[in-house]
């Protein structure tokens, strides 16, 4: 039978995707609320998680923007990481967490096998931050995400490298896979509106478009923004051509300093109108 892949909304930049036999967790920050994490620019977390770790399934796949931030990693999410039987991410995060994390330069792709499921994933360009602050925030990366395409075929077996070391208990029973539509998924990472976007949607038709938004701001920085705006998140929707637009990493922690609803105004304009998906927290929803 063919089955849709699902989303379930866990919190902040972290969601869980089922795509085939494949189980995919994205920048996992899991610790209870409230929580602090001290740091230059100290973080405080105001809500905790939809999902906690114990009700997480196997994950075949992290795809972790960066690792240096307690909202996109914290300390619960470092021991999923460990479970998880590939871990995506920046080059320079991947070296820090060592195990299976394999870092990825913009533009780099990798297969994913697990079952009969293969996606294709690419890194994107990102940048945490105005330009001349990258120094100071450190390298992030977005992921393109492509499932049954053309060239990403489906495994005739397992690949058992890439299973998990320590399986969770499963959140639900999901049937055999004969097949599953195609899409093209993109997760922007923590990263701010600029130019080097704009190849994304060059170079893919994206489905759907995960974006982080939240206008990230602290008190010792001003008036720098380190996340997009509702409204900037609206005009790189326009930019890539996206078909929906679900907001990730817009409440939940103190430095998310824009109030949600402008998401909904910003994604009123007539020619986005029906592109915005809000996820309900912790329900597993069709794609």
């Amino acid at each position: 039978m063919t089955a849709p892949p699902t989303v379930t909304y866990v919190g902040t930049a972290t969601v869980l995707l089922r795509i085939g036999d494949l189980t995919v967790l994205t920048d996992p920050a899991l610790d209870p609320a409230p929580a602090d994490y001290p740091a230059a620019r100290p973080l405080h977390r105001t809500a905790g998680p939809a999902l906690t770790v114990d009700l997480l399934p196997p994950i075949g796949l992290v795809l972790l923007s960066h690792d240096q931030h307690a909202d996109n990693l914290d300390r619960t999410g470092r021991k999923v990481l460990g479970r998880a039987a590939r871990v995506l991410t920046t080059p320079e995060a991947a070296e820090r967490l060592g195990g299976r994390a394999e870092g990825l330069a913009p533009w780099e792709s990798r297969e994913v096998t697990v079952g009969a499921t293969t996606v294709r994933v690419t890194a994107t360009p990102a940048r945490h931050g105005p330009e001349g602050t990258e120094g100071v925030t450190g390298p992030v990366t977005g992921f393109v995400v492509e499932y049954g395409v053309d060239g990403v075929e489906r495994a005739d077996e397992t690949d058992e490298t890439l299973q998990p070391l320590q399986p969770l208990q499963p959140l639900q029973t999901v049937e055999a896979i004969e097949t599953i539509e195609s899409g093209t998924l993109y997760f922007s990472g923590d990263t701010v509106r600029h130019e080097a976007l704009a190849e994304i949607g060059e170079r893919f038709a994206i489905d759907t478009a995960f974006l982080h938004l939240g206008d990230a701001h602290f008190p010792a920085t001003g008036d720098l923004a380190f996340s997009m705006s509702a409204r900037e998140g609206a005009a790189l929707t326009r930019t890539l051509g996206a078909r929906t637009v679900i907001p990730l990493h817009f409440d939940s922690w103190a430095h998310f300093t824009e109030d949600p609803a402008r998401i909904g105004e910003a994604f009123a304009a007539p020619d986005l109108k029906g592109r915005l998906r809000v996820l309900r927290p912790g329900v597993a929803e069709t794609l």
